[in-house]
């Protein structure tokens, strides 16, 4: 069995959790329900970043302390992704004592290679980025690029991580790990910061006093990218003495940002390579969910809530625009036109219909019993490219090349029905090969849909008549033509997707 370690970025608790959390996180837990049902043993995990000037400039502003302000903000991100049917396996929390353990060891393993040095820093800082900026990396009028906001003279003794000692390190690793990064472009984005040269990085402030002190200097404390970085590894056990789950489980793949490239795939395999442990196995990186054409952020004041859309468009149909709309790597605008109309199109007049059509042919025709597939059926090689395109599409990660290639084979099944119009059949044995033909379809899909819709998933499985649960089935084993037996009872019930 192989493990399957996959994160996602920890969402900074300044902020309440936004339709562009949701977004990374759905398609992290697609990930793993893909690799879940390939047999893999899976460990999929989020969480919150919970230390910096920034969550203590809003707690002060609320009247409150650090701790009780990141109490009462990081729950509600363990409740969202709860209501988002989010099948993560651990949720890591900054504040949490396994972290601060492994940050400290993280901190000191690198401090003792000579990578860590006392020096003082005079530069331009955006507050809200928690990044030093030079003059060509900032807009006219020493604007972030990315908050739009004035940066802020800062003169401090910090400690530095020495980023300039890794280039050839960092070129060469990732020469000798072709496709580490997709999509390809990103990668492209990363070598060539790599290439344009690096420059050494604070890992301590004094003047911060919310966060973790260093082990070897309680007077500095931890400064944003060793602590939030770090929690990739406290999680399965650095640090604390676990060192037999942190083998088993790391190195992990990243889904991340495309505001956070440099971050994840130049600061954080430095880090590591410094420490002696292994760089992650791969990043995906994602574009951004717009709102009115801007990221989505407290800042901008564009933030969406995506349980408001549960409530509009039901959970799966809110989990499947999130995955089918936007190519993974590049920037989506979220609309609610939109989402009505992939939803009607996709879920209503196609998964819907298929099942519900189904159904009503087997109650008139077969008596509610479902009759078994033909082994020689006209739909057996569309399951069959089908099962191949979806299994590329999830391992490019690409949700939304996946989800095309599994309802081509929704809409191959309704062709089907169509030219053979089985509701105009007499009862008989060519009703009843076309319609085990397109439950055996049904079944396949039930399996393949499964990552992005999972409790329609498990509908579809129950109303064809089988039992269990649709996750526990094993691919390719499962996709392969012919497993539905025929001889269940099909059920109705109500329309999976009402229209809107």
């Amino acid at each position: 069995m192989s493990t399957y370690y996959l994160t996602t970025p920890i969402y900074y608790v300044t902020a309440k959790p936004h339709l562009g959390h949701a977004y990374t996180t759905i398609i992290g837990d697609a990930l793993a329900r893909w690799h879940r049902l390939l047999g893999d043993d899976v460990h999929f995990l989020t969480g919150t970043d919970e230390h910096g000037q920034k969550v203590l400039d809003y707690a002060e502003a609320a009247g409150k302390s650090a701790q009780a302000f990141v109490d009462e903000i990081a729950p509600l991100y363990e409740q969202a992704w709860r209501r988002l049917n989010i099948s993560n396996d651990d949720f890591i929390r900054t504040t949490e004592a396994r972290h601060k353990l492994g940050v400290g060891e993280l901190l000191q393993r690198c401090y003792d290679a000579g990578d860590i040095e006392l020096d003082l820093y005079k530069g331009k800082y955006c507050v809200a980025c928690e990044e030093y900026y030079t003059d060509d990396e900032l807009d006219p009028g020493d604007l972030c690029k990315i908050h739009k906001r004035p940066v802020v003279y800062s003169e401090e003794e910090n400690y530095f991580f020495r980023l300039s000692r890794f280039e050839q390190r960092l070129l060469d690793w990732y020469a000798a790990h072709p496709g580490a990064i997709v999509p390809e472009f990103r990668s492209n984005e990363a070598l060539g910061l790599i290439r344009g040269g690096l420059r050494d990085f604070s890992v301590s402030r004094t003047s911060l006093k919310w966060g973790i002190p260093l082990p070897w200097d309680a007077k500095h404390v931890a400064y944003v990218w060793f602590d939030a970085l770090a929690n990739y590894i406290t999680a399965i056990g650095f640090g604390s003495g676990d060192e037999t789950e942190f083998k088993k489980w790391w190195p992990a793949r990243h889904l991340i940002g495309k505001d956070i490239i440099r971050h994840h795939c130049v600061y954080w395999p430095a880090m590591l390579i410094s420490a002696g442990i292994e760089p992650p196995a791969g990043y995906a990186v994602g574009g951004w969910l717009l709102s009115d054409g801007e990221k989505m952020s407290k800042t901008s004041g564009n933030v969406i809530n995506p349980l408001d859309l549960i409530d509009d468009i039901g959970l799966d149909g809110f989990r499947y625009y999130v995955l089918a709309e936007t190519a993974y790597g590049q920037d989506g605008d979220f609309t609610y036109e939109g989402l009505i109309a992939r939803y009607n199109s996709d879920l209503a007049n196609n998964l819907g219909n298929l099942l519900s059509r189904v159904a009503t042919v087997v109650d008139k025709k077969c008596k509610g019993i479902s009759p078994a597939p033909r082994a020689d059926s006209p739909l057996a090689a569309a399951a069959a490219t089908a099962y191949a395109a979806t299994a590329e599409g999830w391992d490019a990660v690409q949700p939304s090349r996946a989800l095309d290639a599994t309802w081509q084979l929704i809409r191959a099944t309704n062709a089907y029905l169509e030219a053979n119009e089985p509701w105009k059949g007499e009862p008989g044995p060519a009703v009843d090969a076309v319609m085990g033909d397109a439950l055996e379809a049904l079944r396949i899909i039930a399996i393949l849909a499964s990552p992005a819709v999972p409790a329609t998933s498990q509908i579809v499985w129950q109303r064809l008549g089988l039992s269990g649960d649709v996750t526990d089935q094993r691919l390719p084993a499962a996709a392969q033509w012919g497993g539905y037996p025929g001889g269940l009872p099909v059920v109705k019930g109500d329309p999976l997707f009402p229209r809107r």
